[in-house]
C-alpha cells in the first residue's frame, strides 16, 4: 500500500508503563479442536489480547526509527496471528486429509521446527490462509484450496529432510511448494511425492535476492497476491508474470544497488528491512504505484523493477506500512469509519483516517532516510527530503486534532510529531524547506478547489 488502508485484525490494548512488550506464549503448531464440545472457529482470528505494548515501544514505533522493542513486538504479533488463523483454518477444514497434512507438518517440527516456521511463517501462506477461511464459510462461491495445504506440508517435510509419502494434485499443470520453488510433472493428474522428488523432478527453484538474507524474490506463488475481489473480479495489485533469467538478473542488480545505498546511508533502516522483509513480489509492468503490500502478506513488498535509489526509497516505504499494520492488530489508534474525506499531499483522491495515517507514517520515515541520506552527501537528497517532510507536517496537524483518536492513538500521533520535530536538528541548505512548504500550500489549496466539500476536513 502506498498509504493504504490496514484491513488487519484489530485487537484493543493500552499502553503501559511495563518494560517492553509481552507476546502470547504461541510458538509452535496450533493443535486442532477436537470434541464435541468444541466451538465454531471464528471467521477471522480476533484475540491478539495477550499482548501489551508498554509505552517506551509505543513511542519508538511512532518516531519510525528502527528498534530492537519494536522489531521483536511486529514479529511476536505476526507470528501469534497467523498461528491463530492457521488454527481456524484447520478448525473449520472438513474430512480427513487436512489432518493427513497436519501431521506431516507436526512431524517435519519436530525435526526441524526453523523450517517448518519458515513456511507457516512465509507471507504468501497467510494470503492462502485468510482467503481459505474466508471459503470456508462462504454460503457460496469457489472451494477452499485445502489442497495448499498439502504443498505447505511437503515443502516443510522436504525441508525438514524427513521421510515421508504424500499426494498432491498440480494446477494447471505445476506445483508450487512454498519457499521452495515450482515443481514440474511430467504427466497429468495427481502426483506422489517423497523425500526424493525435489531433487529429481524439473524444478523450478525460488529466487533467492543476492545479499546473504532470507529475501527471496517471488514469481511463483499463486497466493503471493490476494485473490481477485470477488464484487469486481479484479486483482487489487497485479503481479508479474514469472521472470526470464534476464529478469531476475535485473531484479539482482537493482536489489544489490538499493542494499548498498541504504547501508551506506541509514545502516539501522537496512537491518530493519533485513529483519522484517521476507519476500518481494514483482509487480507487473505499467503498475501505477513503484510499491505496495498487503496487511494478510505479512513480510513482503510489492514493487516494480526500478532504479536502486527508487527501490531503496521504496522499500523504507514499504515496510513502514508493515510495522503499523502489526502495531494495529493490537492496538486500536482510532475508532474512525472508512469514510473518504482527508487530504493526502502525496495522492489524488481523499484518504479515510486509517489511510491518512498510515501515508504519513510511512512518508516520516521517508523524510528519514532522505535526511540521512543528504547528510552523507546523496545528490538530490536534499529536496527530497524537504518535500516528504513538509508533506507530513501538513497533515500532522489534522491527525493529531482528529476527535477519534482513542489515547494510545493521541500518544502514537505525538510521538510521530515529535520525530517531525526533531529533524530541525539538521535542516535543508537554503530555503528549500520554506520552498517546499509554499508549494505544498498552492497544492493544497488546489484540492481544497477540486473538493469543496471536503474542504473542512483538510485542517480538521
Amino acid at each position: 500500500m502506498t498509504d493504504g488502508t490496514s484491513t488487519g485484525t484489530t485487537g484493543t490494548t493500552g499502553t503501559g508503563p511495563g518494560p517492553g512488550t509481552t507476546s502470547t506464549a504461541t510458538t509452535g503448531l496450533p493443535a486442532p479442536r477436537t470434541g464435541p464440545d468444541a466451538s465454531p472457529p471464528p471467521a477471522a482470528p480476533a484475540d491478539l489480547a495477550p499482548f501489551s505494548v508498554s509505552s517506551h515501544t509505543l513511542r519508538a514505533l511512532a518516531s519510525t526509527e528502527p528498534s530492537a522493542e519494536g522489531s521483536r513486538l511486529v514479529r511476536d504479533v505476526r507470528r501469534s496471528k497467523r498461528l491463530l488463523l492457521l488454527r481456524a483454518v484447520l478448525d473449520a477444514a472438513p474430512g480427513p486429509e487436512a489432518a493427513e497434512y497436519w501431521a506431516l507438518l507436526e512431524e517435519a517440527e519436530r525435526q526441524d521446527p526453523d523450517a517448518v516456521h519458515d513456511v507457516l511463517h512465509y507471507p504468501a501462506t497467510g494470503v492462502w490462509a485468510e482467503e481459505t477461511l474466508r471459503r470456508l464459510h462462504a454460503p457460496e462461491g469457489p472451494p477452499p484450496d485445502l489442497g495448499h495445504l498439502g504443498a505447505l506440508a511437503v515443502a516443510a517435510a522436504l525441508r525438514a529432510g524427513i521421510g515421508f509419502k504424500a499426494t498432491l494434485r498440480p494446477v494447471n499443470g505445476r506445483l508450487v511448494l512454498p519457499t521452495l520453488g515450482l515443481l514440474r510433472p511430467q504427466r497429468p493428474g495427481r502426483l506422489a511425492l517423497t523425500e526424493r522428488s525435489w531433487a529429481t523432478a524439473d524444478v523450478v527453484p525460488l529466487h533467492a535476492l543476492p545479499g546473504g538474507g532470507p529475501t527471496a524474490l517471488d514469481d511463483l506463488d499463486p497466493y503471493r497476491v490476494a485473490p481477485p475481489d470477488p464484487a469486481t473480479g479484479a486483482p487489487p495489485v497485479r503481479p508479474a508474470r514469472r521472470l526470464t533469467p534476464k529478469g531476475h538478473k535485473r531484479w539482482d542488480i537493482q536489489w544489490s544497488g538499493a542494499l548498498t545505498l541504504l547501508g551506506r546511508y541509514d545502516s539501522a533502516r537496512a537491518e530493519e528491512i533485513g529483519q522484517l522483509l521476507r519476500s518481494v513480489v514483482p509487480l507487473a509492468g505499467g503498475a501505477r504505484s513503484s510499491g505496495a503490500t498487503l496487511p494478510a502478506a505479512a513480510g513482503s513488498v510489492l514493487a516494480r523493477a526500478q532504479a536502486p535509489p527508487a527501490l531503496a526509497a521504496t522499500l523504507v516505504h514499504e515496510v513502514q506500512h508493515g510495522k503499523l499494520t502489526a502495531l494495529t492488530d493490537v492496538l486500536t489508534l482510532h475508532t474512525a469509519d472508512r469514510t473518504p474525506r482527508h487530504w493526502a499531499p502525496w495522492r489524488r483522491d481523499p484518504r479515510p483516517l486509517e489511510g491518512l495515517l498510515h501515508g504519513a507514517y510511512a512518508h516520516l520515515a521517508l523524510a528519514g532516510y532522505w535526511q540521512h541520506a543528504a547528510l552523507y552527501g546523496a545528490r538530490g537528497a536534499w529536496a527530497q527530503h524537504a518535500r516528504v517532510r513538509a508533506q507530513v507536517a501538513a497533515v500532522l496537524p489534522a491527525l493529531r486534532a482528529h476527535p477519534a483518536l482513542t489515547v494510545t492513538g493521541r500518544e502514537f500521533v505525538d510521538g510521530m510529531a515529535a520525530a517531525e520535530r526533531a529533524m530541525d536538528a539538521t535542516p535543508p541548505p537554503g530555503d528549500q524547506h520554506a520552498t517546499a512548504r509554499r508549494t505544498l500550500e498552492r497544492e493544497r489549496r488546489a484540492w481544497c478547489e477540486a473538493h469543496p466539500e471536503l474542504a473542512p476536513f483538510v485542517g480538521v
